[in-house]
């Protein structure tokens, strides 16, 4: 169909709150807004200022009540347990409703926080979307952070609550999760009052008595008394929830979700980006850890009428390349949501698509990419394959839904690879130097968005207002900054180039250079260190580390270096994907000491590089790609 992305921008720019205000009219309100917009409330100004609400209510119970009771409203899809339930929404509303009781007796209340480490089960879904019900906040920990990146969430969170699991599932292995939660506790001087974990018949775990409460016990309790929570009215501004993202002192920043804004813009994008509509069955293919996770595996799918697929498997290796056509075949899957790194690693190993033609694919209608760069070669070759439009959109953490996309719902535009397509409405986005000055079509430079920030985005960091400023709003007065560099070409068309700070992504994943850099240096062997994200086929970027051995150290650098990747998993966590680290003598910096990571990463991606004008020593930059070419990391 022609598109209206035009029209639709220019009817936003053209008069934002009304624009706002229809779309708002999509999601019941308890009190409708007093304003839609107040430039002079939080930092940037608020959206639906005055309205009550409760997104549990928007999820469920009104699909209860107008008639989807028997739809399926969760699928779960678990190749590494073997495990498949279908959901409809008036269990999903029954178990919603025990856990809110559940934790009402246990002192949860409106604005209290309560963390959630769980793997990609459905009770992870439901305590979501328990909290929400009752006014709490939930902070979803992704399961693969280890105990110390755990302790700083609970620490800055202060969760009255932690809902845990006894373990995590890999191909192949089992992950404990209740020792992480264990040490996570003691190393943080917040102490919650409960936890209540979900016990897993592939690894139980032992319950400190007190403390710990058995999840299927208690909600199995609620449910048999079939009992039933009132969503709690809480303001449009009032937070949903806190996700914590990298931050580049290594301290995590915790991003602030509202309840209003946030089932405003996720029901708009439904149809409009994903071009979805009630009783489809849409799938991201993420984590409920992620961002992604959060917008798109529990509340817009949800906000929509729709179903969606929680998948606890891998592209590839559960059992092989074919995984995800199988799902979407079985599940009649509309729309596929993922991060191009699965792709790329499905096309690794099924490069001919063999495995595809095994399944019905006929109802799937589009694939969209996000999380990362989606590379022109594994756009086309999945165009080749599937036979279906692939969207490359491009959004973060802070956002929770798309800057730029390419709106199927609205009538898809032409694809020009490489660029994730037009902003959505909502986001002026503009590329400027580094003095704010705009910047012509075609020259790179700086992404930003012109204030304010549409709804759905965050308001401010949890607690830190003055860090939201700093991090956010100060360098380009006026703007948010993106952290990403790229640029526009005449058609406006965004690409989106690199990050222009210290954040890389690992298979989607943002992760801080600087916060392994900290881990790094706290080895004792280790003098002084550095961290670059270097280019990688499969996951985008992958980390690599440099270290300086202090004077004096007389042990074999390989054993250090194996220490340090240890480290590093234990620290972080194996979703940081550091395995290669290479001792030098020297790292390349200029003359006021500060280290030449940009052009350490050129050097090891083989791309054009110029000479530093205040590079301290060049023969250094001589030394550095001889120990990359030794290790195999340059030709």
């Amino acid at each position: 169909m022609p598109s209206t992305y035009a029209d639709t921008y220019a009817k936003w720019r053209k008069d934002p709150e009304a624009f706002w205000a229809a779309a708002a009219a999509e999601i019941d309100w308890i009190e409708p807004a007093a304003r839609v917009f107040d430039p002079a409330a939080g930092v940037y100004g608020r959206w639906f200022v005055g309205a009550t609400c409760n997104t549990c209510y928007n999820c469920v119970d009104r699909h209860v009540e107008r008639g989807r009771t028997g739809q399926a409203a969760i699928i779960y899809d678990s190749p590494v347990t073997g495990t498949k339930r279908t959901i409809s929404f008036q269990e999903l509303l029954a178990e919603v409703n025990a856990l809110a009781h559940v934790m009402r007796r246990m002192g949860v209340a409106r604005g209290d926080r309560v963390i959630v480490y769980m793997p990609m089960v459905p009770q992870a879904a439901v305590a979501m979307l328990a909290c929400a019900r009752i006014g709490a906040i939930h902070s979803v920990v992704f399961g693969g952070f280890a105990a110390a990146e755990l302790a700083t969430r609970i620490e800055d969170a202060a969760p009255k609550l932690v809902i845990s699991a006894s373990c995590g599932l890999e191909p192949g292995r089992v992950v404990a999760y209740k020792p992480l939660l264990d040490r996570a506790i003691e190393l943080s001087s917040h102490k919650p009052e409960a936890t209540i974990i979900l016990q897993r018949e592939q690894q139980r775990c032992d319950l400190v008595a007190g403390r710990d409460h058995d999840y299927a016990q208690l909600v199995g309790e609620a449910l048999a008394n079939g009992a039933r929570v009132p969503c709690e009215p809480v303001a449009a501004t009032d937070p949903l929830y806190i996700l914590y993202t990298s931050g580049t002192t290594g301290q995590p920043k915790g991003v602030v979700r509202d309840n209003g804004g946030h089932m405003v813009a996720l029901r708009w994008s439904m149809k409009a980006v994903y071009g979805m509509e009630p009783g489809e069955v849409f799938w991201a293919a993420s984590d409920v850890g992620w961002v992604v996770g959060h917008s798109y595996i529990v509340y817009a799918p949800l906000l929509a009428g729709c179903t969606t697929v929680l998948y606890e498997g891998k592209p590839v290796g559960t059992p092989d390349a074919g995984a995800f056509w199988r799902v979407v075949a079985e599940h009649d899957v509309a729309a596929l949501f993922t991060a191009p790194t699965a792709f790329r690693a499905i096309k690794k190993e099924d490069p001919d698509g063999r495995l595809i033609a095994g399944y019905d694919l006929s109802g799937f209608r589009t694939l969209f990419l996000a999380g990362e760069r989606a590379d022109p070669d594994t756009v086309q070759w999945a165009e080749r394959q599937l036979s279906v439009p692939v969207i490359d959109h491009w959004w973060q953490t802070e956002t929770g839904w798309a800057i730029a996309a390419n709106p199927v719902g609205l009538g898809q535009l032409p694809v020009k690879y490489g660029s994730p397509t037009v902003p959505m409405p909502g986001y002026d986005v503009q590329v400027v130097d580094d003095a704010s000055n705009r910047l012509a079509a075609n020259r790179l430079g700086n992404i930003v968005v012109k204030l304010p920030l549409p709804p759905g985005c965050l308001p401010t960091l949890w607690n830190a207002d003055q860090r939201f400023r700093q991090a956010y709003l100060e360098e380009f007065p006026g703007y948010y900054k993106t952290a990403d560099a790229g640029f526009i070409d005449d058609d406006g068309y965004l690409y989106i180039m690199s990050r222009t700070d210290d954040i890389i992504n690992v298979a989607g994943h943002r992760l801080s250079t600087g916060a392994m850099e900290e881990v790094i240096a706290s080895h004792r062997d280790v003098a002084e260190c550095a961290v670059v994200g270097i280019a990688d086929r499969l996951k985008g970027q992958v980390p690599v580390g440099f270290v300086i051995l202090k004077a004096g150290v007389a042990r074999e650098p390989a054993a250090i270096e194996k220490e340090i990747v240890a480290l590093v998993r234990e620290r972080i966590g194996p979703v940081a994907a550091l395995k290669t680290v290479i001792t030098v003598k020297r790292l390349p910096k200029t003359r006021s000491g500060k280290i030449l990571r940009g052009t350490m990463q050129k050097i090891a991606d083989g791309e054009d590089w110029k000479m530093p004008a205040t590079i301290d020593d060049p023969l250094i930059l001589d030394e550095l790609q001889q120990s990359m070419r030794e290790r195999g990391i340059v030709a």
